[in-house]
């Protein structure tokens, strides 16, 4: 597979090590010359703003014959628009955030003296190669961009194909960028098909980790066709539970907000959990709230008798409360649906998360700080908020700048994941003796040294900054 050619007739192998081989030619490259490359590409972004909207119209004339024939999610399609709202002021921001926030790499996490003169520092350096594949969000492109630049990372992304026209125009604002500095044109590069991302993957040689961000089959696949670590979510089933003592006004503006801000985002809440003491007090008043919002109700029984007493009857209540089935609480409907049950204490509320999410991110609306404290710690997802929306689960809001993803596993990084997570470390050991250190002079018999592992208070790694 790794022969397949590429257009041009590049080859899969080419490609990764072209990107890899400006990877280590960037090692030596200053962390302001990397912020120079992202402010230069704001620049070109902003001069090429027009054509850019040109490509992401016929993107999205495209797409819509698509949803129309059945073929795409209306979900999807509302991801390719980069006109849409803030998103184009959004993208340039998060450029800037990222160039403006503090290097994440040479940053010493732990220093100690093994010996006189002997000194061991563990420092934050770049990952190396990554391999980005992405659906539908064609601002991901630069998202991803800034933050492995910034990293010190270089990257080979995947748009998915009903973004092409405006990921190629994207990724030729990149290269313009790159070329007036001096940082390598080859760091970030992108592909356009999946046979090229299936020869990619099997060099892992060459691709040090792949992000996917997207639908669960497109993590599933990548993870099960691959020997290179991937790190990724692959769904977003977000809860809100309503304890038994939260106040209705709070609890009607987080999950308002958790599901009707952007349904269509892995952050939104797919599922409200009601304690059964407030079947008859705050479940009817969120649930008017959620109605007038149109959003569609799959509930179970206990939800669905209580709303049975709602006076004046919503308007839309015969075609937007239901009932539910089992399969409902495990389903990313990613739309204005959202299912609904009853639950008789947080315990019950913890268990049943635990079980049906997707270790995302989860949210408890209440007034009790043992409650709180218990669904935090008992909750086993990347994100537990209480008495705050889902949607704030987000790289840009947490202040990353911006993210390459979210992650839902447990190893490396989680959460949203911006510049911290694209980084691990290196030990550096440095003997500053006369003869230099060996192993042989160390040990229990006579005559022999003893570690002295004395933790040293440093910033810096000395004999990098003399």
């Amino acid at each position: 597979m790794s022969s397949i050619s590429f257009p041009g007739d590049y080859t899969a192998e080419d490609i990764a090590k072209s990107a890899k081989t400006a990877f280590q030619a960037s090692q030596l490259i200053s962390s302001a010359e990397r912020a120079k490359a992202l402010h230069e590409i704001r620049r070109e972004l902003e001069a090429t703003k027009d054509d850019i909207m040109v490509a992401n119209k016929k993107d999205l004339e495209a797409a819509q014959i698509e949803v129309e024939a059945g073929r795409m999610s209306s979900s999807l399609f509302k991801r390719l628009d980069l006109g849409k709202g803030e998103k184009w002021d959004s993208m340039l921001q998060g450029v800037t955030d990222v160039a403006n926030l503090p290097d994440p790499t040479g940053i010493v996490t732990y220093a100690s003296e093994l010996d006189d003169s002997l000194e061991l520092y563990r420092v934050s350096c770049p990952i190396g190669l990554l391999l980005v594949i992405f659906e539908a969000r064609p601002e991901v492109v630069i998202n991803i961009a800034a933050l492995a630049i910034k990293s010190g990372n270089a990257a080979i992304l995947k748009g998915g194909k009903e973004s092409n026209e405006t990921t190629r125009l994207l990724s030729k604002v990149i290269q313009t960028a790159l070329s007036r500095t001096s940082i390598s044109s080859t760091y970030i590069q992108t592909i356009q098909t999946r046979a090229e991302v299936s020869a990619l993957l099997e060099l892992d040689q060459y691709i040090d980790l792949v992000i996917p961000r997207g639908s669960n089959s497109l993590v599933r696949n990548i993870q099960n066709n691959t020997r290179i670590p991937v790190m990724g979510h692959a769904d977003g089933l977000c809860s809100v539970y309503l304890d038994e003592s939260a106040d209705i006004g709070k609890a009607m503006r987080v999950v308002l907000d958790s599901k009707t801000d952007y349904p269509a985002a892995c952050n939104a809440a797919e599922t409200l959990i009601v304690h059964e003491n407030i079947l008859s007090t705050v479940w009817p008043a969120v649930a008017k709230a959620l109605l007038a919002a149109e959003v569609n109700l799959l509930c179970d029984t206990p939800t669905l008798t209580a709303l049975s007493a709602l006076s004046p009857v919503p308007t839309n209540f015969t075609t937007h409360v239901q009932p539910s089935t089992p399969d409902a609480y495990t389903t990313e409907h990613l739309s204005l649906t959202l299912s609904v049950l009853a639950i008789p204490s947080v315990a019950d509320a913890i268990r049943f998360i635990n079980a049906h999410s997707s270790h995302h991110t989860d949210c408890i609306v209440t007034e009790d700080p043992a409650a709180a404290s218990a669904f935090c710690r008992g909750v086993d997802s990347a994100g537990t908020f209480v008495n705050a929306s889902t949607r704030f689960a987000d790289g840009f809001r947490y202040g990353f700048g911006t993210e390459v993803g979210i992650s839902t596993g447990r190893i490396h990084a989680r959460g949203p994941v911006g510049l911290e997570g694209l980084v691990t470390y290196k030990y550096m050991l440095r003997s500053k003796g006369e003869n230099g250190h060996i192993v042989g002079e160390f040990g229990a018999g006579e005559g022999k040294k003893q570690f002295k592992h004395t933790r040293l208070s440093a910033e810096t790694v000395p004999f990098l900054t003399e």
